[in-house]
């Protein structure tokens, strides 16, 4: 029996202009992604907070994916999290236009029994407070994949580092890793993260694919090549959520099972950034992530 994973983090409506195309107020926030992607590969549960705008299609578009939303508060009071943001032309840079945290001001993770029991769990991108509020609700839980980035190792440094010493998983990009390590070298800065105290590390490195530091070994996975990138918000999402939800619908931990979830996060991204939002992720769906691990599978090897 595949085991239950539980998502913590942001659930949020986005406006997003990229070089080639706008769409406005669409699903977005870490959460949404990483539950979506996570429900491809393990039953998902899914803890956050959504205002007063929320639309009924998109809370059917969580419980299509059978994502336990049980966990998500609604506030009748306020709207939800907004985020707008304007890629660059070419699309690695992006500028944050407006951002409204409406409902998700001041919100800390209300567990229900459930969620309290969970062994397996994905604390996604956002304030390490929140995680951690998170976290110490959690009974006793048997694999914590922590998530960050630029944001919170700039304004809550100490907070994080002190959650990286309880995750058996770190997610950071690139650049993340070197700013929070003060190290330009990304194999020596991936190797500061484990002295940190994560068990483990992946460093994600965008169109590059991804690497993993371990106490069993180094693995570097590479991207699917995407000839048709649409909107890459929410692909470092989707990749922690697939992962996450690789490793616990498995229910291993072991070295071999993170290199295969790995693939599968790289394969789930590639999907998300051919669409706003999640769209290509639901519509195409597990057969093409199928298809696109065996492919990633077929290119790592000599």
């Amino acid at each position: 029996m595949k085991e239950k994973l539980l998502v913590i983090g942001s659930v949020a409506y986005d406006s997003i202009e990229t070089p080639i195309d706008s769409a406005n107020f669409i699903l977005g926030g870490s959460a949404s992604y990483a539950a979506l992607a996570a429900s491809f590969f393990a039953p998902t549960q899914i803890v956050g907070i959504v205002g007063n705008d929320f639309k009924d299609s998109d809370v059917k578009r969580l419980t299509a994916r059978n994502i336990d939303i049980s966990g998500l508060k609604m506030d009748a009071e306020k709207p939800t999290f907004f985020w707008r943001g304007k890629y660059h032309e070419d699309f690695n840079g992006r500028e944050t236009l407006d951002v409204r945290l409406n409902a998700f001001e001041g919100y800390m993770p209300e567990l229900n029994e459930a969620a309290k029991m969970s062994k397996y769990v994905l604390l996604g991108n956002i304030a390490p407070e929140t995680q951690e509020a998170a976290l110490n609700a959690i009974r006793d839980p048997e694999f914590v994949i922590l998530d960050s980035m630029d944001l919170w190792i700039q304004t809550a440094n100490a907070k994080l580092k002190e959650l990286i010493k309880r995750a058996d998983m770190l997610i950071l990009n690139d650049s993340e890793a070197k700013m929070l390590t003060d190290n330009r070298n990304l194999i020596v800065a991936g190797d500061a993260l484990l002295q940190m105290g994560a068990k483990c590390a992946i460093v994600k490195n965008g169109e590059y694919g991804a690497m993993l530091f371990h106490k069993d070994g180094f693995f570097t996975v590479p991207a699917y090549p995407v000839r048709a990138l649409h909107d890459p918000t929410g692909a470092g999402d989707s990749f922690a959520g697939a992962l996450a939800g690789y490793i616990a619908g498995e229910g291993r931990t072991d070295f071999e099972t993170i290199k295969r979830g790995m693939v599968a996060g790289s394969a789930t991204a590639s999907l998300t950034v051919e669409s706003f939002s999640c769209y290509k992720l639901e519509e195409t769906g597990i057969s093409e992530i199928k298809r696109r691990c065996e492919y990633i599978t077929s290119i790592s090897k000599i």
